[in-house]
């Protein structure tokens, strides 16, 4: 039954939450909409697959994430906190985060958030522009997040705004007017992302039919350069691909992730990382509930990586990091010289001007942050 292995060597923690009001076009995470009477039998699920930990351990990240972590009724949110900050106590100093909808973000959801001991709140605002909100099917306007941002700022300071780029009709000016209000909220971190058609998803069906055009990509790239400029100008520090914070507030629990480290993870879809294992729980709600129940084992697949795979993994996620990939970092972990593992990657990259390497890391070069993605593949 157990989804994971008896092991005390991660100190961060992933909750996956499956529940939503309603699924947005552009989503393919794991959740379920309009089943809120499955939310018992979740709870009562997750804290079997939790039990594997017979004993507290105090971790220095908790992030719960979904779906919608904050569409659960107060009372099974309580307890949903209560459930996992009794397993997994959080260190002090530590980092507990939760994704939240604006519209869920009332004065007694913030109380519990910040009695159970949430320090952190990303908020999923994606727009401040309502002809936006709507294309993306969000729930609420953008006239309405400054107060709900101050709201939850009053009890927990830490707060991300999630905003997206390259929406379907969006011009550079939208763009820049969305960066220049949620500057205005005072976040303390922010999380940009270009809006992707994923398979299975409602707007690839639409794209298809013809119903939504993807946004050209030079004005895409315009949108990325922008935010890149606007948002360091206001003095968060581009850390991470997507992601910007003021001094301090870089998003410890993805850090973990992009460093390598061991994490474990919970609920239907949700992966872990631990002793060179990845395992991912099924997908499906419902058959991760039933299988919950019946005492057999959620995990759907497996896989330890090989050395070699591992190291070349690590580069991959690594180099999202705008520092890069540190030379002592990769002997460290893996005992072999970064330099002689991808000379002839490295220096082909160098060479096309997308990787900068000195005497103690690679990294991204401002072109390369463009096309990371392409960057990142050649050292798959």
């Amino acid at each position: 039954m157990d989804s994971m292995t008896h092991t005390n060597n991660f100190q961060s923690v992933y909750i996956h939450v499956p529940f939503c009001r309603h699924r947005c076009g552009y989503c393919d995470f794991t959740l379920v909409a309009g089943r809120d009477d499955l939310i018992p039998r979740y709870l009562a699920a997750l804290e079997r697959e939790m039990q594997a930990h017979d004993q507290p351990l105090v971790v220095q990240t908790v992030f719960f994430g979904g779906g919608t972590p904050t569409h659960l009724p107060i009372v099974e949110l309580e307890q949903l906190l209560k459930m996992v900050t009794r397993r997994f106590p959080l260190a002090d100093g530590g980092e507990f985060s939760i994704e939240a909808n604006p519209l869920d973000m009332t004065e007694e959801v913030i109380d519990v958030l910040h009695s159970a001991g949430c320090n952190r709140v990303s908020l999923g605002v994606q727009s401040f522009q309502n002809k936006h909100l709507q294309t993306l099917e969000r729930d609420h306007q953008g006239g309405e997040i400054p107060e709900i941002v101050q709201r939850i700022r009053a009890r927990i300071p830490n707060v991300s705004l999630d905003l997206i780029f390259g929406v379907p009709g969006q011009t550079l000016v939208d763009w820049e007017y969305d960066l220049e209000q949620a500057l205005a909220c005072g976040p303390t971190h922010l999380s940009t992302y270009g809006l992707t058609f994923e398979e299975g998803t409602a707007f690839t069906t639409r794209k298809r039919r013809g119903q939504l055009t993807e946004i050209d990509e030079a004005l895409e790239r315009e949108m990325y350069a922008l935010a890149i400029k606007r948002l360091q100008e206001e003095g968060f520090e581009h850390y991470e691909l997507s992601n910007f914070a003021r001094p301090g507030y870089q998003c410890q629990h993805n850090l973990a992730y992009w460093n390598g480290s061991p994490y474990a993870a919970f609920g239907p879809g949700a992966a872990s990382y631990l002793q060179g294992t990845r395992r991912t729980n099924t997908r499906s709600v419902l058959g991760y509930l039933s299988r919950m129940e019946q005492g057999a084992s959620v995990i759907a697949e497996a896989e330890t990586l090989e050395k070699e795979h591992a190291m070349r993994e690590a580069l991959y996620v690594g180099l999202r990091r705008l520092s890069g990939m540190d030379y002592a970092e990769f002997q460290h972990r893996f005992g072999i010289d970064l330099q002689e593992f991808a000379a002839e990657t490295i220096q082909r990259l160098v060479r096309q001007g997308l990787l900068a390497a000195d005497e103690k890391r690679i990294r991204l070069t401002s072109e390369g942050i463009f096309l990371a993605n392409r960057v990142m593949a050649e050292f798959l």
